[in-house]
């Protein structure tokens, strides 16, 4: 009961009882300031996005030893990638252009080790690597990776050959693991007058062929800067006519229906939107897709603060993913996050560091869910708390939440995370961790802390762009 005597509080009993039960009467746990309105159009989507958003890659350095291609005969490592499925596996980087296939070179002791192992079996219900040679390899990797490194970082980059077993590998892995495996070819293959020379690629053409392989394709990776990388300058219009031969081969092989990706340049800008321009004049009808790479940051100087500053956000939407372990947040957005993309938005001077997008809930991943349901994910740069107030036609629907924070004491430098509280771990390696719902009461607040990311599904919200 409030005091006769406070000032300014005489209002008429049924303006107090008004106030007392509207939405923002729930929402007092903060300061007003903390309070942030949310408004959706929800009757169409803006966008549609590929259910295979988002995808990964292998770095083709893997295969420049390909002992450690058995990694990828690891049970857990396919049930973490089966859990993002699915999603295309693009096996590139900067070592594509350095890879030669050699369809005589012997399998190393590990994938024959491998392979044994696999005689009669079901490779994909039994893939396996034998304990003694995965402890081998666990050990002898640290040294590797530094060769890896030092040889990127001095730019002296040396040709590798990789094997049948090599490829045999790769494609069970993408295959047991429900992915589509997108294969880049070596474009630094030229002929005296720098034309694409393609008769290694007809090999691997070839053997993947006869393996009946269901394989998309790339050419090259970054061709802006073979210069920097081999002292070979390939313009625009050169690498079209490149992408249209191997376009040719394609069409002459069982692949003629394959998906042909490219051209893979670097950040689209200066000299690099020039390449970008006149590819897509020679060779633009040929391709399925266009490709380019986006940095957010300089990874080896890149700070905390930088990850949580709002315009490396503008650049690149969920880049705040890199601020935790990528992995869970991937596994929730494929769980929760439809194709269909809406029209979500802040209402007031919040500014760039709380970031909102709204999508039909993936009823297909999530069977809790039902056609009409809508999923809020939301990123909090700020360093307090925001309570985000759903649009008024919402307000009392059931939300279910999904909280994602770092773990431990190091907080955004922490190598694992948490999901309402509970951190997250495979349960063995054939089994991924139950993704969690804490349910909220209707009319609750969605909290969601300093520097954390969250996933609110809203429940029976009858959207009519997703039904």
């Amino acid at each position: 009961m409030l005091p006769r005597s406070s000032p300014g509080l005489r209002l008429p009993r049924l303006l107090l009882l008004l106030r007392a039960l509207s939405p923002g009467a729930l929402l007092r746990p903060a300061e007003a300031e903390d309070v942030v309105e949310l408004d959706f159009l929800t009757e169409q989507p803006l966008r549609l996005v590929s259910p295979a958003f988002l995808s990964f890659t292998i770095d083709a350095n893997l295969a420049t030893d390909p002992r450690f291609l058995t990694f990828l005969g690891s049970p857990k490592l396919r049930t973490l990638a089966r859990g993002l499925s699915p999603a295309y596996l693009r096996f590139g980087g900067t070592k594509t252009d350095f890879l030669i296939f050699d369809p005589k070179k012997e399998p190393t002791f590990e994938e024959r080790s491998y392979l044994q192992s696999q005689v009669n079996r079901d490779i994909c219900k039994y893939g396996s690597i034998p304990p003694d040679v995965q402890k081998k390899l666990e050990l002898e990797w640290p040294f590797h990776e530094q060769t890896l490194l030092r040889e990127q970082y001095q730019k002296e980059f040396k040709n590798s050959t990789y094997s049948r077993s090599s490829v045999d590998m790769l494609y069970t892995f993408a295959n047991c693991s429900g992915l589509d495996l997108i294969f880049g070819l070596n474009a630094l293959l030229r002929t005296a007058d720098l034309q694409w020379n393609s008769s290694n690629a007809q090999l691997l053409l070839d053997y993947c062929s006869s393996k009946n392989y269901n394989i998309s394709w790339e050419l090259g990776n970054e061709p802006n800067s073979f210069r920097k990388k081999a002292g070979i300058f390939i313009d625009g219009l050169q690498l079209g006519e490149d992408f249209i031969k191997l376009h040719k081969l394609l069409r002459k092989s069982t692949f003629k229906n394959a998906k042909l990706y490219g051209p893979d340049v670097g950040q689209p800008r200066g000299k690099t939107v020039k390449m970008l321009k006149s590819f897509l004049e020679a060779g633009g009808d040929v391709i399925d897709s266009v490709t380019w790479h986006h940095y957010y940051l300089n990874g080896r100087i890149a700070t905390k603060e930088d990850f949580l500053n709002p315009d490396v956000l503008d650049t690149f939407i969920l880049s705040v993913q890199k601020i935790f372990q990528d992995y869970w947040l991937s596994l929730l957005f494929k769980k929760l996050v439809g194709t269909n993309v809406l029209m979500a938005s802040v209402k007031g001077p919040v500014g760039s560091k709380l970031r909102v997008y709204l999508h039909c809930t993936n009823i297909n991943k999530s069977p809790r869910y039902k056609e009409g349901d809508l999923t809020l994910y939301a990123i909090n740069l700020h360093n307090v708390t925001k309570y985000l107030q759903l649009p008024y036609h919402l307000f009392n629907k059931e939300v279910d939440k999904y909280l994602v924070k770092p773990s431990g004491p190091d907080g955004l430098l922490s190598k694992s995370v948490q999901l309402n509280g509970q951190t997250l771990k495979m349960v063995d390696d054939q089994t991924l961790p139950a993704l969690t719902e804490k349910p909220l009461r209707p009319g609750s607040s969605l909290g969601l802390p300093a520097f954390s990311y969250g996933f609110f599904v809203i429940r029976n919200a009858k959207a009519a762009a997703c039904i």
